[in-house]
């Protein structure tokens, strides 16, 4: 049951998800259980960028792309080792924008804040769209836009009736995809090995070095290639963010950040091996929908017949698990900056079923906007200035999440170390490596003319942010104060976080009744 305060009780003896204001928030009854992050730990990240993107990196480094998976994979670990640790000692739904407000200040929150919101909307309208073109592809009686619309308000229903109806949903459509994945990896191992019977026959390893060498296109292509992965792999921050509203959020915080290196070795890295060994890389075009995709060559390769179908249905499956995950991270976000006065007061209210309802329709709001501008405006490059200027935000995200444990660290005592339930090794070179990493990054995709424009399409979307500050400071700091002369007995104080409302010395106690 939930006390006067809001803090939820139980028996598990598990942290509570914080409002970060000092206070638990409800998140309703219907949390999540075990199987349902654990299916989201799994199957989270697996999208359209694996099944149809990892096409383009192989396209561009060839074999090593193996190399850029790994490189990215690293960097992603460790970002979600930092992320864990801030997270099992303190859950917060709002998580690493909240961690960001603790230890690096508002300022750093509201921005890392609205520019997660705004890429998780520029997914949904982006995977509103794939998801439109192949429900048209199948039932030709209504256009794109149309379908992306009924897509849209399916989940916004899904998400609006519980975060329970969420889970089940995302249980059964990561499920669809972690199946998949592995199926192929088993049938792929086999024709690599020469296993499957085929017109040729023999094992295919070959293929990492026959055509052109195993790095064809030299290092740099590799490096550019590791910007392609990062975004691939981001969302798996998602099974953190979920793990604060189920009912055992340590035990999910963990799971969560303890598995991601295996899930990336397994499902990416393992999904890519199979492609490059199987497939030369040279017959590899840039994907741009499931049946030109490199999954879609492999299963050819097997000789199943109606490969592209059978691709269209897991990568139908993916966009889905994407737009639903996609639309919980985005509502729950907005509804945590909102809590700190970052956004509108009335998308952090939830139902008696711990849903914001509020935010969830405005978020789905935005992937309507997002869609109908790229049916409306085609040519108008709106559309693509949405996609390009989300470029960057998983960068941003994990700098800040570096940034945030690393001041979190320096200020904690040897004994409250020393407490930590996860603790991240090596302090601080994971930090350093992930920071380094970033800017790294960044020089490259400056450097590489195809990636420059995702690159200031970004400095311009965060710069817009960034420049209405001063607004919702000025706004946040007048409402601190009203509740402060509310009060009468307490004033404004400035805390390292923000402001905060604090006992006034020269005010009398007030007497005891």
């Amino acid at each position: 049951m939930a006390t006067a305060t809001g803090r939820e009780t139980g028996t598990t003896g598990a942290p509570e998800p914080d409002n970060g204001t000092g206070d638990h928030v409800t998140v309703g009854k219907d949390k999540l259980r075990s199987r349902h992050i654990t299916m989201i730990t799994l199957g989270g990240i697996m999208g359209s960028a694996l099944f149809i993107g990892s096409g383009n990196v192989i396209a561009k480094a060839g074999p090593a792309a193996i190399i850029a998976y790994l490189i990215g994979g690293l960097l992603v670990f460790l970002a979600m080792v930092l992320l864990g640790e801030m997270a099992a000692r303190r859950p917060a739904v709002g998580s690493f924008m909240e961690y960001s407000r603790i230890n690096l200040g508002d300022g750093a929150a509201y921005t890392v804040g609205w520019l997660y919101w705004y890429f998780w909307v520029g997914v949904l309208a982006y995977d509103s769209v794939v998801g439109g073109a192949i429900l048209t592809g199948w039932f030709p009686f209504l256009p794109s836009w149309a379908w992306g619309l009924i897509m849209l308000g399916l989940f916004i229903t899904i998400n609006l009736r519980s975060v329970k109806t969420f889970g089940e949903v995302e249980f059964w459509l990561a499920t669809v995809k972690v199946v998949a994945v592995i199926m192929f990896l088993v049938v792929g191992a086999m024709l690599a090995f020469g296993l499957w019977p085929t017109d040729d026959g023999g094992a295919r390893f070959g293929n990492l070095w026959e055509h052109g060498g195993f790095m064809p296109n030299g290092v740099g292509a590799v490096v550019s290639g590791v910007a392609i992965v990062i975004f691939a792999y981001f969302g798996t921050e998602v099974a953190v963010m979920a793990a604060a509203e189920s009912e055992n959020p340590a035990k999910g915080i963990r799971q969560a950040t303890k598995t991601v290196i295996w899930r990336i070795m397994l499902f990416f890295v393992g999904s890519v091996l199979v492609i490059i060994t199987v497939v030369p890389w040279d017959s590899l075009q840039s994907a741009s929908d499931a049946a030109s995709g490199p999954f879609t060559a492999v299963i050819n390769e097997l000789g199943v017949p109606g490969a592209a179908t059978i691709m269209e249905l897991v990568v139908f499956a993916a966009v889905l698990s994407v737009m639903n995950a996609g639309l919980y991270a985005a509502s729950r976000m907005l509804s945590s900056m909102a809590e700190q006065k970052f956004a509108p007061k009335a998308t952090a209210v939830r139902n008696s079923r711990g849903v914001p309802v509020l935010a969830v329709v405005l978020s789905t709001v935005g992937g309507v906007v997002g869609l109908l501008v790229n049916y409306l405006f085609p040519d108008a490059g709106v559309f693509d200035f949405i996609m390009n200027s989300t470029g960057l935000v998983a960068l941003f995200v994990y700098a800040f999440i570096a940034l945030s444990h690393w001041n979190m660290r320096r200020k904690m005592s040897a004994a409250e170390t020393s407490a930590l339930e996860m603790k991240a090794k090596l302090y601080p070179l994971p930090n350093l490596v992930v920071l380094l990493s970033v800017v790294a990054v960044v020089v490259v995709m400056m450097v590489n003319s195809g990636s420059r424009v995702e690159v200031w399409s970004s400095v311009v979307a965060t710069a817009f942010i960034a420049a209405l500050w001063p607004l919702v400071k000025r706004n946040k700091r007048k409402i601190a104060a009203s509740v402060a002369n509310a009060a009468g007995t307490h004033e404004l104080r400035h805390e390292p976080g923000g402001y905060a409302v604090a006992e006034r010395a020269d005010r009398e106690p007030a007497p005891e009744e």
